[in-house]
């Protein structure tokens, strides 16, 4: 049987699965269910420095994206740091980690970006004696306004600079928690690795506003007439964490710096690919708040069930598997050719190729043959492009056939070459490297 137990940055838990900083971590009633349910680790909740707690609104803090069948697709969530008082949430951490010791407990820190303000909480953080800190520089809204969460996150000289000074006074390992909010997440990467940090965690929510209520034409949530932006989450989120993630794992200055996967795991495959882009393990929020914590089961068991499925007996084989096959749009196989085949007995005849094709692509798939409807596709027209797969409501349905080596390519009147091109060498690019002459 795999084994799925984890050892992130020496934070060891039962499994990879982590319970992200947000408002299922906000007390130990709530994490003390959620060990129990069997989830492997839990960020707490992001503390704030000592003095009065940080004021919440009294009112809706999220609003919601839904596909057709009012699936969740993604939340926005205006809600601050905990609102509990400090000594409260510390006294809990402490009394959780002893009657857990065998999971994994991150305090999310965040507070002014000045040194005496994250020398004067770390210790305090050190005596719960719990795993590790995560530095909350993601958070969008309402802290950032406060010169807090992603305005530290956007500035990697910030960055930088506190994580050198948290790595200066605790022994605990050190998580970079980064914001997307940025054009380019290696530099905050970079520069959380520069200042010495154990490990980076990412995505935090990215700033959005869902929707406008087109009755009273103020943004959702609305609190009394008036709406914010506020950081989204959920399963949209995940092809942009994913690519973050990549990003940072095959990024020469930063590779090998381990990495915490956020950003709309719902299931265990969700899971399995952040572990293969570079992922070390997983946190996760929004599906705990839609289905429960005990969606941490059906994660574990998908994970386990596959690995050994699969012949992978522990996380180390997954991990990273896939991050050497990530690669610049420039660098794909360019001699690479393939063709849309739609399978006749398992096509329901709803046209939805065709007309995705016809309007939109590049009108290689029939709608008659014969005067019957049929749809078949033209490989003289088709340039490979899978939108017909990707509309197509029955799976498997329509598949892409490579050509192999020496076919002909009767879209281009060529045969397929058998040798790697990529951009770099084209000679329509006004940069390829000059081929010798024979």
């Amino acid at each position: 049987m795999a084994d799925i137990r984890n050892n992130f940055v020496g934070i060891k838990s039962p499994n990879p699965f982590w319970l992200a900083s947000a408002p299922p971590s906000d007390k130990a009633y709530n994490v003390e269910r959620a060990f129990k349910a069997g989830w492997g680790g839990v960020v707490w909740k992001t503390l704030g420095a000592e003095g009065p707690p940080v004021v919440n609104v009294n009112g809706p803090r999220y609003g919601a994206i839904w596909g057709a069948d009012r699936r969740l697709l993604g939340l926005n969530n205006i809600e601050l740091i905990t609102d509990r008082d400090l000594y409260v949430n510390l006294r809990e951490m402490k009394e959780v980690k002893k009657n857990w010791p065998d999971r994994a407990i991150v305090a999310s820190i965040m507070v002014p970006c000045e040194e005496e303000a994250w020398k004067a909480i770390l210790p305090l953080v050190e005596e719960t004696e719990v795993d590790g800190i995560e530095l909350n520089f993601g958070c969008p809204h309402g802290m950032s306004e406060r010169g807090m969460g992603s305005a530290v996150g956007q500035v990697p000289e910030y960055i930088e600079m506190v994580v050198r000074w948290c790595k200066q006074y605790t022994r605990m390992p050190v998580i970079t928690k980064l914001t997307p909010n940025i054009t380019d997440i290696r530099y905050p990467a970079r520069a959380a690795k520069a200042g010495g940090t154990d490990a980076v965690s990412l995505i935090n929510t990215i700033s959005s506003i869902v929707s406008v209520d087109l009755d009273n034409f103020a943004p959702v949530p609305t609190i009394d007439g008036r709406g914010s932006h506020g950081g989204y989450c959920g399963p949209a989120v995940k092809p942009i964490a994913l690519n973050m993630v990549a990003e940072i794992a095959r990024d020469p200055e930063t590779y090998g710096l381990p990495i915490s996967g956020i950003g709309g795991v719902t299931t265990w495959r969700d899971a399995a690919e952040f572990l293969a882009l570079g992922a070390g393990n997983v946190q996760v929020c929004t599906a705990a708040m839609t289905y429960g914590f005990k969606i941490v089961q059906e994660m574990i068991t998908g994970l386990s069930d596959w690995m050994d499925a699969k012949g992978h007996r522990t996380l180390d084989d997954i991990c990273g598997r896939a991050v050497s096959n990530v690669t610049d749009w420039r660098y794909l196989n360019l001699n690479y050719v393939a063709k849309a085949h739609i399978d006749q007995e398992l096509c329901i005849k709803c046209g939805r190729c065709h007309i995705a094709c016809e309007d939109t692509s590049h009108q290689a798939i029939t709608s008659q043959v014969d005067g019957i409807r049929h749809f078949e596709v033209m490989e003289d027209e088709c340039v490979g492009c899978n939108l017909c797969v990707n509309v197509c409501p029955v799976e498997n349905c329509i598949t892409m056939e490579p050509l192999a080596a020496g076919e002909l390519d009767q879209r281009t009147g060529k045969v397929v070459e058998p040798t790697y091109a990529n951009w770099t060498m084209h000679p329509n690019n006004p940069m390829a490297a000059p081929v010798a002459a024979e």
